[in-house]
């Protein structure tokens, strides 16, 4: 197992309260790391070259890149890799920004923290397995959980957007905290004004099957393919009479 680690400065986003220098230093002597180094910005289009063509000199099979949050560049080092001959799935990384320079002024602190951080990020590389993405067809309802004036908004975008939605609220009516409320801050609108609209458009949406008075039991499957089991309270009374 060869793993290289990559840490950038981010300018000074990283370097300015983290000793990347140290980071470095000690990543080389984690277990299964073959190559470490510093890059000033590694997103960068030169740092992506930097990261491909450390993985042919040092012949890498992992990579660990420690740098922001994953929501910002993740997709773009597993793109990185692939184009260097790596499955995408043996790329991690930590984020030593968000969770390490930015929370605290201490270097010192932060610096252990980065390297602790690493170290998890190295042994989570080292028992990646090659992944292929695969596509499969999902059900395309959406089952939102609480009728409140959230929820609500919710169910009629998705629906509004062509989506079947089972809209599930424990109370007997929809309408949540805002029903109870006089006026809304900070316009001191008359809450039931605005939320008297969106009642009657759920009810009457074609997409939104509503169950009130209900609570969610169980839940199994998987992302795109659940299945929901719902369990409506009794209320003693026969709706098709009303």
């Amino acid at each position: 197992m060869r793993v290289g680690v990559f840490i950038c400065h981010c300018g000074n986003n990283i370097a300015g309260t983290v000793d990347v220098a140290k980071v470095a230093e000690a990543a080389r002597m984690m277990p299964g790391v073959a190559f470490a180094t510093t890059y000033m910005y590694t997103c960068s289009e030169p740092g992506q070259e930097e990261i491909k063509e450390a993985i042919k000199r040092e012949k890498l099979d992992r990579v660990v890149v420690a740098a922001c949050s994953p929501r910002m560049h993740e997709l773009t080092f597993r793109r990185t890799v692939e184009k260097a001959g790596l499955n995408r799935y043996f790329f991690e990384m930590a984020n030593i920004r968000e969770h390490c320079s930015w929370v605290g002024e201490d270097k010192e602190l932060n610096t252990n923290k980065a390297i602790e951080t690493i170290k998890l990020a190295v042994e989570k590389a080292k028992q990646n397995k090659s992944l292929v993405a695969s596509r499969f067809k999902i059900n395309k309802r959406v089952l939102v959980i609480g009728g409140g004036v959230a929820g609500m908004q919710a169910a009629l975008d998705c629906a509004d957007g062509g989506l079947d939605v089972v809209l599930v609220e424990k109370s007997p009516s929809v309408g949540g905290m805002m029903a109870r409320l006089d006026k809304t801050f900070p316009t001191v609108d008359c809450s039931i004004c605005i939320l008297g609209p969106k009642m009657v458009d759920v009810s009457q949406h074609e997409k939104i099957n509503l169950y009130a008075y209900s609570e969610i039991e169980d839940i199994k499957g998987y992302v795109g393919n659940y299945q929901i089991k719902i369990r409506k309270k009794a209320t003693y009374v026969d709706w098709s009479k009303c």
